[in-house]
């Protein structure tokens, strides 16, 4: 008895579902072909399936209702194939039209990175005579410093015998014999200020103060109360915090229109809601292989020091779009198929028809169109698979986009390891291993570079991987990367 029931239910609801889309067929008749006078009937069809013609009225095969006449002058009407639908019918599926302008796209591109270091503000205290540490001044890795803040006193004897030799001849009077003995301090290491403070004392100063030679943080402190100092060793490493670097990366497809020196927006999860001015101050030379991205360097003003290296960011970039004459389109107008990209486009009378189209970028609820539209036209915003799903089911096909000489992809890159044999200007002789790609045993060859920056730091003997690409003169390379040395 419950299979019955189930059964039934089965029947009753493709009874229901048949006739509602039989409904809507004629419904969309009425409003997609206006009946006037007497119209010749060019065949009849079952609305559900549109392909099939009959040359007489009657019931259809499939749905077991009665088929639909097509007449002569909506054949007329579909010398462009279109979807007709009434001002009403539009009002109740919610319609909404937008127009194709000409415009620039300003595109955003939001990426993540890391507070680093400005590697250029960076300070070294190294001894420039030998000596003993006799006091230290409680400072410590992670301090921030002002520049002159004092590290340690060191007893420096070798400094102290020739500040004696120049008290005395700075007592003769001579001024020659001054000036001489003043500059071989100078020539000793000794700091201008400790060589004044000399001559002002009339005494040896023994011990010497050791300062930051810069402010910011002490990354090294090798400083310690009774340890001996050796000349060239590095007592501090101190970095500046005036500025930090914010280290990002960004995918090779989205790095069109990065421009260096641009200003940039950086936002720090430990500041919700404040903006941190910047500058994209260099698009490094080197890309990542296994990513595919494009590393940047972000200078981040730090004036009241509370950035810290370490600290996550989003930052909001800002990218040149196309020129001014761009056609652009709401990017929700747009039906995505799988294969191409289609629109309705809004005609005259309440006619709908589907057009392929050609994008370019997108950004901010916006695409740019290459192709397959022009200035003006108006296509659905809103509605548009509904009247992609009558246009399919009337069998209208999307006209294609204009014909345009195709861009001939460019031809593969082919990369192998190979040793280098000999460095000639901007031609490379290496004994490489097989192209896979291209079907190339190995053997040595010698090869022209696109590039003469790849050759620079290149010596012979180093192993290296490397792309060549086919070109008008042969084969080119236009990637080295180095490897590690093998033991």
């Amino acid at each position: 008895m419950k299979n019955t029931s189930v059964g039934l239910a089965v029947v009753v609801a493709l009874a229901v579902g048949g006739g509602a889309g039989y409904w809507l067929a004629q419904r969309g008749q009425g409003t997609t072909t206006p009946t006037v006078g007497e119209q010749k009937v060019l065949y009849w069809y079952d609305p559900m399936y549109p392909q099939q013609h009959f040359s007489a009225p009657g019931k259809s095969p499939f749905m077991d209702m009665p088929l639909v006449a097509k007449y002569a002058d909506s054949a007329a009407d579909d010398a462009v194939p279109a979807v007709q639908i009434s001002p009403g019918i539009q009002q109740n599926l919610g319609v909404r039209l937008a127009t194709v302008t000409p415009g620039r796209l300003e595109r955003t591109l939001q990426v993540s990175g890391v507070l680093a270091f400005d590697e250029r503000d960076f300070s070294v205290l190294q001894a420039r005579t030998a000596g003993f540490v006799e006091r230290t001044y409680g400072r410590a890795t992670g301090d921030v410093v002002p520049k002159g803040a004092p590290l340690a006193d060191v007893l420096a004897p070798e400094w102290a015998g020739l500040q004696e030799e120049f008290l005395a001849l700075y007592r003769s009077g001579d001024r020659q014999l001054q000036a001489a003995a003043h500059q071989r301090l100078l020539l000793a290491g000794m700091p201008a200020e400790l060589i004044d403070r000399v001559s002002r004392s009339g005494k040896v100063q023994s011990l010497v103060t050791l300062v930051a030679p810069s402010a910011g943080v002490i990354q090294a402190l090798d400083l310690r109360p009774g340890m001996t100092v050796t000349p060239g060793a590095t007592l501090a490493r101190i970095n500046g915090v005036a500025n930090v670097w914010l280290e990002a990366a960004v995918p090779e497809a989205q790095a069109q229109g990065l421009r260096e020196g641009q200003t940039v927006q950086a936002y720090l999860a430990a500041y919700p809601g404040q903006a941190v001015p910047g500058k994209l101050t260099a698009v490094l030379a080197d890309a990542d292989v296994q990513s595919r991205t494009l590393r940047l360097r972000i200078e981040l003003p730090n004036t009241d020091g509370r950035l810290r290296p370490g600290m996550t960011a989003q930052v909001a970039l800002y990218l040149a779009g196309q020129t001014d004459d761009s056609l652009l389109l709401p990017a929700e107008a747009v039906i995505h198929t799988g294969k191409r990209d289609l629109v309705m486009l809004a005609e005259d009378q309440g006619r709908f028809r589907p057009v392929e189209v050609v994008l370019g970028q997108e950004s901010g609820g916006q695409v740019v169109v290459l192709q397959g539209l022009q200035a003006g036209q108006r296509v659905v915003a809103s509605g548009q698979f509904l009247i992609d799903s009558e246009a399919s089911l009337k069998g209208i096909e999307a006209a294609t986009a204009p014909d345009t000489p195709p861009v001939p992809a460019p031809p593969a890159l082919h990369e192998a390891d190979g040793r280098i044999v000999q460095i000639e200007g901007n031609r490379l002789t290496i004994a490489h291993g097989p192209f896979l790609t291209l079907g190339m045993p190995g053997m040595t060859m010698t090869f022209p570079v696109v590039d003469p920056a790849l050759v620079g730091g290149l010596k012979v003997g180093q192993r290296i991987r490397f792309g060549i690409r086919e070109r008008d003169e042969g084969m080119v390379i236009e990637q080295i990367n180095a490897l590690e040395s093998q033991p």
